[in-house]
């Protein structure tokens, strides 16, 4: 074990792209309020819809494999515009693009429900998704940036808000749609509100950064200069095992997302109570989001974690597969440890490089790269549950997947940066 170390500056790349505050106390509180309000609104876009997919499969006329691909669209659009990410941080301001991405989940949010069909459905949601995409991205370089020695303790704030916004959005939607009217279409639009409101304090974040942008001189003044020093992620096999352990969990959470109340409603659980479980599912990461990156970040590997996590969803699957509705609020609650992977991943991305600019470009490529190696998933699943008519052929292969995730962690967790391998 060992205290969680002070990161180095960011190199002169990030810090031209986001000088450091000149707002003082004011601006660093405004600051953690835009990183919890945008975390909370990083899930309801998916979560809102999991929980109303049969509602939305009827209304529109979709049948399960193409609900599989709908369920796909968030992997793939984390995965191709995350990408754009470090670039667009790098012209405007990480600030400004968490602002815009702000905008764009309130606009796709507030369309989608009341798009005709589901070309136009999955336009709005992708909408929604690219502004979720480029926050992905950006979230531990704004905590590495501003705040350098409390990386565990702010990516645990920012998981946590993220996990009360998932659980908070499974749990209520179905109950907050019966008691406006019964259309599914309002109980997904009304969470473009929560939206809004993050817009708020990102849009004086990113004026307070171009007015000291405005004033300052030397790198911070002018364009942005990359430094050809930075990393060659690519090169490293941590990044890489970074990124398989970053998909794999995220196969498995999306899949869980968008999977998990129609699996306790095939099973016979009413629509309500399979709404409730997801959201004790998404719950569980409120606690632990926070607790385990303080943990993992005076850890020299973090390994055991990653196994830990492994186990509890091969014994949530394993649940689901023998006793559904029996034991359903405890496979609930594994399948809620085991998704704790995601706040781990986000930590392990901020210990695994030295510099500001190696965390913007680890981030890009384990959260993209990781996200591409996710699409798959729901799209199999979706298909597997249509041609084989239950559930014993998607769990096992969900169960499956656990296997390799846990050998990419405890990779990916050993002691070491890209800095040193690439």
């Amino acid at each position: 074990m060992r205290p969680e170390a002070a990161p180095p500056a960011p190199s002169s790349a990030l810090a031209a792209a986001d000088p450091a505050p000149a707002g003082g106390v004011w601006l660093a509180r405004l600051l953690v309020v835009g990183l919890v309000l945008a975390a909370l609104n990083l899930r309801p876009a998916i979560t809102s819809l999991g929980a109303l997919l049969e509602e939305v499969r009827t209304g529109l006329g979709m049948s399960g494999s193409v609900a599989g691909v709908l369920t796909s669209v968030p992997p793939l659009c984390f995965a191709v515009f995350g990408l754009a990410a470090p670039r667009l941080a790098r012209r405007f301001g990480a600030a400004a693009v968490v602002c815009a991405g702000m905008v764009a989940i309130a606009a796709g949010m507030l369309v989608r429900p009341f798009a005709g069909g589901t070309a136009g459905f999955l336009a709005a949601s992708a909408l929604a998704l690219v502004g979720i995409a480029l926050s992905n991205v950006l979230m531990p370089v704004i905590v590495k940036r501003y705040f350098p020695d409390r990386v565990g303790t702010m990516t645990g704030l920012y998981s946590m808000a993220l996990a009360v916004g998932t659980s908070l959005a499974a749990a209520v939607t179905v109950p907050l749609t019966q008691a406006l009217g019964g259309s599914w279409r309002t109980g997904l639009g009304v969470w473009a509100v929560l939206a809004v409101l993050a817009v708020l304090p990102w849009t004086a974040i990113a004026r307070a950064r171009r007015a000291t942008a405005g004033t300052a001189t030397g790198p911070a003044a002018g364009a942005p200069v990359e430094g050809a020093a930075g990393p060659r992620v690519a090169r490293s096999r941590t990044a890489w095992a970074l990124a398989c352990f970053f998909g794999l969990q995220a196969t498995g959470a999306y899949i869980t997302m968008g999977w998990l109340p129609q699996i306790f409603r095939d099973a016979g659980v009413p629509a309500g109570t399979a709404g409730v479980l997801l959201a004790v599912t998404m719950v569980m990461g409120v606690p632990l989001a926070f607790v385990i990156p303080r943990v993992a970040g005076r850890m020299r590997h973090q390994g055991p974690i990653v196994v830990v996590l492994g186990l509890s969803g091969l014994a949530g699957y394993a649940g689901l597969l023998t006793a559904p509705v029996s034991g359903a609020w405890l496979w609930a609650v594994l399948l809620g440890v085991s998704n704790c992977a995601f706040p781990l991943a986000l930590t392990m991305i901020g210990m695994r490089a030295r510099s500001g600019t190696g965390v913007v470009r680890l981030s890009a490529f384990a959260q993209c790269v990781g996200y591409l190696i996710s699409v798959p998933g729901p799209i199999l699943v979706g298909a597997l549950y249509q041609h084989s008519g239950g559930w014993t052929a998607p769990l096992t292969l969900m169960a499956a997947l656990i296997v390799p995730q846990m050998a990419a962690g405890v990779l990916a967790g050993r002691d070491r940066t890209i800095e040193d391998e690439a």
